[in-house]
């Protein structure tokens, strides 16, 4: 009966945790490539470590909050949360494109400032044409007509840091291609194949922020050192526990970008506030760092287009989820054993 009872008052702990994670702590949003040693290449935990129970019970709880979402949203309580977030958000809605030029300009003179930095602060170069190319990228914000121009310069500097620390580790940046395509679309007032400039954007986010959970599973003791100088972040919980719930919270909210339009925002209001937070302990270099992507993740919480999802329809959640999750964990484990010859489990 004690060990029930304690199992209770953890299930009951969990969401209310998870919850308070997501909106307040931030911390385990800083990305620990900046701040902590890593070895790309090192053996990452297997994976008969990473799908146990409490990995099992983080996704089971991730679903039913993803569902309910789902489910919430084709009531007619779920019309009235998108008709306010339509008023509150009107403003940013009409001047997406001027704050993603301003942010973009801002974003790469920061780190041409800086110095010795491709596209995130791990990133070193010591490259002259890399600062012409990120102040071209800057200037080019003032025209839509060069905003193509910026766009392939982002796409330069990314091919650059492919060739210099390999296809793996840029896994982690899909959002700047998707920021550059955003910029050239946007520029060029024209869709992808049918997919709007911000929906596109919206995908490399989701793509992005998925991946990097996956990170934090394979990879916890990354975060360990973290642990040590923040010891609040970890909520009461073990950092073990608390980096698998982390990569849970951060993986559902990710799923969610890629959803219908009430899950899709609301989730992105909540990562919005993960990443902004995270930027007072963390400093500049976090805030420098997570600017494009927070800027991206206004656009998706400010973008009204697209039918709300009817609960009927909320069954879908689960399977699209699990698929998800699966692939992600297949493409990122097997991928690294390809790459450098680790082991899976």
């Amino acid at each position: 009966m004690y060990r029930l009872a304690k199992r209770m008052r953890f299930a009951a702990a969990v969401p209310l945790a998870l919850f308070a994670n997501a909106l307040l702590v931030g911390s385990a949003s800083a990305h620990v490539k900046w701040f902590c040693a890593f070895d790309v290449a090192g053996q990452p935990e297997g994976l008969e470590n990473v799908l146990c129970p409490d990995f099992e019970m983080l996704i089971g709880l991730s679903i039913l909050a993803l569902t309910t979402g789902g489910i919430l949203e084709g009531t007619p309580v779920g019309t009235v949360i998108l008709a306010a977030l339509d008023r509150a958000t009107g403003w940013v809605r009409n001047h997406v494109e001027i704050i993603a030029r301003a942010a973009c300009a801002a974003f790469f003179i920061a780190i041409w400032a800086m110095g010795g930095i491709l596209l995130t602060p791990e990133l070193k170069t010591d490259s002259t044409l890399v600062g012409a190319i990120q102040l071209g990228i800057a200037a080019g914000m003032l025209s839509r007509r060069t905003m193509p121009l910026s766009a392939l310069g982002v796409f330069v500097l990314y091919g650059i840091a492919v060739r210099n620390y390999g296809p793996f580790h840029l896994a982690d940046y899909p959002v700047f291609l998707g920021f550059a395509t955003f910029l050239a679309l946007t520029g060029l007032q024209t869709n992808l194949f049918g997919m709007r400039p911000i929906d596109v954007l919206r995908w490399s986010a989701g793509i992005t922020l998925m991946w990097a959970s996956i990170e934090k599973w394979a990879y916890p003791e990354w975060s360990y050192p973290l642990f040590l100088i923040h010891p609040t972040m970890s909520l009461g919980f073990t950092p073990d526990f608390y980096m698998r719930a982390a990569g849970a919270v951060e993986f559902a909210l990710a799923f969610s970008l890629i959803w219908t339009p009430l899950v899709r925002r609301v989730g992105a209001i909540m990562l919005a506030a993960m990443f902004v937070s995270a930027c007072f302990p963390f400093g500049k270099i976090d805030l420098i760092g997570h600017s494009l992507i927070i800027v991206a993740l206004l656009a998706i919480i400010a973008d009204n287009a697209g039918a709300p999802a009817r609960w009927s329809r909320s069954w879908l959640i689960p399977f699209a989820y699990a698929s998800s999750l699966a692939m992600f964990l297949a493409v990122y484990y097997f991928a690294h054993m390809e790459l450098y010859g680790t082991t899976i489990l």
